[in-house]
């Protein structure tokens, strides 16, 4: 894989929305906040989990469900990007594959328009919450299981979504592998984002010695709340910025020499060790472990 990127700074921004089902409106809402963002000086943009269409009912959850090749976001966002000239990470949209399954994507759009990469959301949320929410992603969508590092214009970026959050081997794994950015594009819940959302991503920057950038939906969404709070973290765990709860952006100088920076005062990535739990087997390294 090529190493060799951009050493300059860049601007990074993460966008804020409420989707609800009007794809047409979310799509035109979506593009007015890129290009906000692009106006004030970012090069990067990312936006959340499901920004097209969000909504939760007794019948489940609304994404709008698409093939890829005739997906109205990707249609317009690869145009947008082309236009403006920028990279945009759809944090994701709910894509049917040639199979007829339903895939949460996210899709990484360089500055001519093209596809660089694709991930799909490896860790389902199969969640039931104290105060009577319950959610089932794996009744909707297959579960990936392939995890993704893709070159950028400035590095390279390691791509996750929401739940991933909450299995840090994957992150210890995507920065082994030369992740010096990861993204984590979200519609946490309000529940879990209040008492988990900072802490965990925090955790993740400080683990890997990498920049996250997590953009979340806020607001209702039917029977859904999201949280917002769209963050952008450098690599020793301080928060940039922060979206709180409203619609809008966030965005922040992204240098990548603090990576190295990081990396070198706390070496944790290259100290992995085996090591048995109990009688049992060696585990081969701390990382792999699941």
């Amino acid at each position: 894989m090529n190493r060799q990127r951009s050493a300059r700074p860049f601007t990074a921004a993460c966008i804020q929305n409420c989707a609800g089902t009007d794809m047409t409106a979310n799509i035109d809402d979506g593009a007015d906040l890129i290009r906000d963002a692009h106006s004030a000086g970012a090069e990067f943009i990312a936006t959340p989990e499901f920004f097209s269409c969000l909504d939760k009912s007794d019948h489940g959850l609304e994404v709008g469900t698409h093939p890829e090749s005739t997906h109205p976001a990707l249609l317009a966002f690869s145009s947008l990007a082309h236009e403006l000239g920028v990279w945009l990470l759809l944090g994701s949209l709910a894509i049917e594959d040639s199979t007829g399954r339903v895939r949460n994507r996210s899709l990484l759009i360089d500055h001519h328009g093209q596809i660089t990469a694709r991930y799909d959301k490896i860790h389902m949320f199969d969640v039931d919450l104290a105060n009577g929410e319950s959610y089932r992603e794996s009744e909707l969508f297959v579960a990936g299981d392939e995890a993704v590092v893709a070159p950028i214009a400035w590095g390279l970026l390691g791509l996750s979504v929401c739940y991933d959050l909450r299995f840090p081997h994957l992150y210890r794994q995507l920065a082994q592998a030369g992740a010096q950015l990861i993204s984590v594009p979200a519609a946490f819940t309000k529940t879990t984002g209040e008492a988990h959302w900072h802490t965990l991503l925090q955790a993740r920057a400080i683990e890997t010695g990498c920049f996250v950038l997590a953009p979340c939906q806020y607001g209702r969404h039917g029977a859904a709340a999201t949280y917002g709070h769209s963050l952008i973290i450098d690599p020793w765990g301080r928060v940039l910025a922060d979206g709180g709860e409203q619609r809008g952006f966030v965005s922040a100088e992204i240098e990548l020499s603090a990576v190295d920076k990081a990396r070198r005062m706390i070496p944790a990535l290259s100290h992995d060790r085996e090591f048995r739990i109990g009688d049992n087997e060696p585990v081969a390294r701390v990382a792999g472990a699941t």
